[in-house]
């Protein structure tokens, strides 16, 4: 016996396959994003070696600064493009009482290209002083060796890059701009870094 199947149960059919294969795709989708880490938004200070990390990167911008810079945008890509954002981080370390207290902040490092991904800001001593010597230096812990794509300065400071500890080896910059790629040199190869 002959199975006869008119157009408008082939269509039907058609359609519940096609459906079907969309929420099976965008349900696989939705449960890879899952998988996938949140950035962490870490806070180094230099001087004394506290590493503290956050869910979100304006929790740490209100670390980094004492909670002089509370209205950081949601994302670093965000405060990248932001004037007001770079306004209140240039004022709040021109002020003396931060350069006193020996919390400036001196660069973040974010681990991919385009200002993503995870990111360390650092904070050191003082703004550096711009005399063309390398003021301040941090070799990298073992949870950022290696991963630094794209940097942005504060602080005054411009920003050089190394493969080894202590400053070893050919260094890259001075980066003293906001920069989304460090370039085929020195990403995922820093392990120290040097403000000058």
């Amino acid at each position: 016996m002959a199975i006869r199947t008119t157009h408008r149960a082939r269509l039907a059919g058609v359609t519940l396959a096609v459906t079907t294969g969309l929420i099976c795709t965008l349900s696989a989708q939705s449960a890879g994003a899952a998988d996938e880490p949140a950035a962490r938004h870490c806070v180094l200070d230099a001087t004394t070696g506290e590493q503290r990390c956050f869910g979100t990167f304006d929790e740490a911008v209100d670390h980094a600064t004492d909670g002089r810079v509370t209205d950081a945008p949601a994302t670093p890509r965000a405060a990248v493009t932001s004037p007001a954002f770079r306004a209140a981080m240039s004022e709040t370390a021109a002020k003396k009482d931060t350069a006193a207290a020996g919390d400036v902040v001196q660069g973040t490092f974010f681990s991919d290209p385009g200002f993503s991904g995870d990111t360390l800001t650092i904070s050191g001593p003082s703004l550096c002083e711009k005399d063309g010597w390398v003021n301040w230096q941090y070799d990298l812990g073992d949870d950022w060796k290696n991963r630094v794509s794209s940097v942005q300065p504060w602080g005054n400071c411009a920003i050089w890059l190394y493969p080894e500890p202590n400053l070893g080896g050919d260094r890259d910059g001075p980066f003293d701009e906001n920069t989304s790629d460090v370039g085929q040199m020195m990403n995922d190869r820093t392990q120290s870094i040097g403000f000058s």
